[in-house]
């Protein structure tokens, strides 16, 4: 969809309180059309799930087959789909604009750490910086920011560091020219920290846990967007084993 941009883009702005911009993570082609048919607006394809639809592990999916199953996931819907290419698999920026656009996503997720570790902040605020005058427009950039996976510092003080880091990298990611940043693992004590240190749109990982907070909950505490990771292919391919199991 040639406005599919536009169409992510206006779906960012102006949310009132509790009503977060919700993006079901599709890991194939049937996920993203039911997920597209109950009604979503947009979609969000979480790299560890289409991983395990390959058969391969979280963070070891070849750069050519995840481009491959984001295309195929674009074309089997009529609605937005924003990628999450992990951390750009050593592409250049311009390369990646351009495998992203030629798979058909019109927004994409790219991550701030390598190997387990963070990386310089400015660093990779510089390849941000070069992904969007790249992508000119044409991508919405979602800047995942990865200090309450990988930080480090004092134990005793650990998730306030990682909100102070977190705000700090968020100021260099917008700069750059993000248009959503997204802290995930971000405990939901810290977000309405978050929500006020950060400018844009703010994407929360909602937990599908029978005391986690509700989409509608998160968007309370200051999310503009709620993503599910890899949970949803998890739970279907749970439901595939339990069907199984009833086949004998």
């Amino acid at each position: 969809m040639s406005d599919g941009v536009e169409v992510l883009r206006a779906l960012h702005l102006r949310r009132p309180p509790g009503d977060p911009l919700i993006l079901p993570g599709p890991w194939d082609a049937a996920s993203a059309r039911a997920f597209a048919e109950a009604g979503f607006e947009a979609l969000a394809t979480p790299s560890a799930g289409v991983a395990a639809a390959l058969g391969y592990a979280d963070g070891e999916t070849p750069a050519d087959e995840m481009f491959a199953a984001v295309a195929r996931i674009t074309r089997a819907v009529d609605v937005p789909v924003t990628a999450d290419v992990e951390d750009g698999y050593g592409l250049a920026p311009k390369e990646l604009v351009e495998r992203l656009l030629a798979a058909g996503a019109v927004g994409c997720n790219i991550e701030d750490s390598t190997g387990g570790a963070l990386k310089d902040p400015r660093e990779h605020a510089d390849y941000l910086a070069e992904f969007c005058a790249a992508a000119a427009g044409r991508i919405l950039l979602n800047a995942r920011v990865d200090t309450f996976v990988h930080g480090d510092g004092d134990p005793g003080r650990a998730v306030e560091q990682a909100a102070e880091q977190t705000v700090e990298r968020a100021a260099l990611y917008v700069a750059a020219g993000a248009q959503c940043v997204y802290p995930i693992m971000a405990p939901v004590a810290v977000l309405p920290l978050l929500r006020s240190g950060i400018e844009g749109p703010l994407n929360a990982l909602a937990l599908l846990t029978p005391d986690g907070p509700s989409p509608a909950a998160l968007g309370e505490l200051g999310a503009t967007r709620i993503t599910f990771g890899p949970q949803l292919q998890r739970r279907a391919t749970a439901a595939a084993a339990e069907l199984a199991a009833g086949l004998r």
